[in-house]
């Protein structure tokens, strides 16, 4: 049991996307000696799926926009129950760390007289979003990564933690497995920051990569954390739909930035017919001026398609259930139309969409340049997380930091398209820099064996044939699908009250089976090891969304209940809280959001 390998640091950083990378720059460059972990192979971070853009108030395309406009609109995206002081940061700050990506060699589209491109994006009033064509995910880890390795900071590659180590209320390490070898790690370091993505693999469609099971989330939980808004989660509108082994692959919002158009099999723009009252006089009400909006037209109104995503995905929803969807269950995204709009259409197309040119030609046989792809809502991104500090990133607990989607706060109810980058970069960098400060001001707490000892013989349980009681023809494969399956059809898109319920008390009997399940083998290149570890993760996570998303009685943002349609006043004064109870079980508490600064209520104001 005491067999362990072990390695010291002053900051570890654990993940390697744009936030867990950005971080481990900032806490390097304070001169503290970092080690950063990551559950794949460095470079195949789920950030690189990020296609549209970075969110930026730099005005390159649009000399109206500012940060108290990419604050406002972040706000109205988030319906006002966002963290204020995450939002005004990241507005203020975004095109700080968009320029230093610049100076770091990032190879950002240009404008005619050479300064970032910057195109349209849903809920951004003007141009924003700093891209690369659509591989803008893709250029920000390469460009970190170039920076990053430079700094002196050690990877670990393939390593998948399993808990974190505490000193009291203090986190102090943690313990991971590698996931070649089977071999245990303790990790131990003055600060921990958790940069682990989303949950999007408890869901059956999603954009997310195999990575992205909620371990953040559930580390934090399960030390003593608090993680807030799980309700809010967001489906993107366009996934791939056909053939089915890529569906939920995402199909940038940077299509629809770029002129394309939603229509049902009527071929009916089917967005004219739902303009929300707060957008009526934002939003074109025909073809001609969105087109000329997506131009770069700064008197035209914007086309519906980029409203927000969770607007868009339950329109798209409502054509799919009216029988208006297309034949794959879906509906149709067609960029090919601007051809009659633009000369040499074709070779636009394939310049300012390259990757889903290429992902459609390769994956489905469909020619972009030439017919409509076939499009459906898609599990995202979660707006809930890690509870943490606006400034600093520190959660409740002392010494452990959380940046990027696994933290929570900037994005309130529903995240703008191109804010996830930018909040990456922005708080990366935070975190990064604040917990080197505190591992400077901190020694190493003590580690006990005990608690590394129990940590493994709970790693390994699942290994004991002899001690499972499950059924022989279970499985963890079989046991995640099956919460996947639940968690899409009863804590989907649309929600009501006894559906989540039924979700809950099928969660309780899910852990039930997956406490009892054997996994064969042994530690050396397990999948079904690797899989059950993830699920206990995924359980945790399932559990928080269900549990807050049945206390919010009402509709606001990426939340949306059938049997609640409409928003309430008085649930847009509060946050939902998550936390383990002294006596194990999850619960869920409502905490009043504080008032905002009256500078930042003027700007709303203004900006409505």
């Amino acid at each position: 049991m005491g067999e362990y390998k072990s390695h010291e640091y002053d900051v570890l950083v654990v993940g390697a996307g744009g936030a867990g990378l950005r971080a481990a720059i900032e806490a390097s460059a304070a001169g503290v000696k970092v080690g950063l972990v990551c559950k794949s192979l460095l470079g195949k971070a789920h950030t690189v799926m990020a296609e549209g853009g970075i969110a930026a108030a730099l005005a390159n395309v649009d000399d109206r926009d500012n940060w108290r406009v990419h604050f406002a609109d972040t706000m109205r995206g988030g319906q006002y129950v966002n963290n204020f002081r995450m939002a005004e940061l990241h507005a203020k700050e975004a095109p700080a760390r968009v320029n230093e990506l610049e100076k770091w060699g990032a190879m950002f589209d240009r404008t005619p007289d050479g300064k970032i491109l910057q195109r349209n994006f849903g809920g951004h009033r003007y141009p924003r979003l700093a891209h690369v064509g659509d591989r803008t995910g893709l250029e920000l880890i390469r460009t970190l990564q170039d920076h990053g390795i430079h700094q002196g900071m050690s990877v670990h590659m393939e390593c998948t933690l399993v808990g974190l180590l505490k000193d009291g209320d203090r986190v102090v390490g943690a313990l991971g497995i590698e996931r070649d070898r089977g071999r245990f790690i303790v990790f131990r370091a003055k600060a921990i920051v958790l940069a682990t993505g989303g949950i999007g693999r408890a869901y059956r469609i999603t954009s997310n990569s195999w990575e992205y099971t909620g371990d953040g989330h559930a580390m934090a939980y399960e030390a003593g954390a608090e993680l807030l808004d799980m309700e809010f989660l967001q489906f993107h509108p366009t996934g791939m739909v056909w053939p089915p082994s890529v569906a939920g692959i995402l199909v940038t919002e940077g299509v629809r930035g770029e002129g394309g158009v939603l229509r049902n099999n009527k071929g009916e723009r089917f967005m004219f017919q739902d303009i929300p009252a707060n957008y009526k006089g934002q939003t074109a009400d025909n073809e001609e001026e969105g087109w000329r909006y997506c131009q770069g037209d700064k008197n035209a109104r914007r086309p519906p398609e980029l409203l927000t995503r969770d607007h868009v995905a339950r329109c798209i929803v409502r054509e799919i259930k009216q029988g208006r969807g297309s034949p794959h269950g879906g509906v149709f995204l067609d960029i090919s139309w601007i051809k009659q709009r633009i000369k040499n259409g074709e070779d636009h197309i394939k310049k300012k969409l390259p990757s889903m040119y290429h992902q459609f030609k390769e994956l489905a046989g469909i020619d972009i340049t030439k017919e409509p792809m076939e499009v459906g809502p898609t599990t995202h991104y979660v707006m809930g997380g890690v509870r943490v500090d606006a400034d600093t990133q520190m959660s409740r607990l002392p010494g452990l930091f959380a940046c990027g989607e696994c933290a929570a706060g900037i994005n309130g109810a529903n995240r703008l398209g191109g804010n996830s980058l930018s909040d990456l970069i922005v708080f990366g960098k935070r975190a990064g820099e604040f917990a080197a400060a505190w591992s400077k001001e901190h020694g190493h707490g003590t580690i006990r064996d005990g608690e590394v000892d129990e940590k493994i013989k709970a790693a390994l349980a699942p290994l004991d044939e002899k001690s499972a009681a499950g059924s022989a023809e279970d499985s963890p494969f079989r046991i995640q699908h099956d919460l996947q399956v639940m968690m899409q059809d009863r804590v989907g898109i649309v929600r009501t009250g006894p559906e989540m319920a039924d979700a809950i008390t099928a969660i309780e009997k899910l852990k039930a089976r997956a406490a009892k399940v054997p996994v064969y083998g042994n530690r050396e290149y397990n999948p079904g090891w690797h899989t059950q570890i993830d699920l206990k993760n995924l359980l945790i996570c399932s559990e928080a969304v269900a549990r807050s998303a049945i206390e919010r009685k009402e509709s606001r943002g990426a939340h949306f209940r059938d049997d609640f349609p409409d928003k309430s006043a008085d649930f847009a004064k509060f946050n939902h809280v998550t936390f383990k109870a002294a006596d194990g079980t999850m619960q869920v508490r409502r905490e009043t959001i504080s008032d905002m600064p009256a500078e930042l209520k003027a700007i709303i104001e203004e900006m409505k």
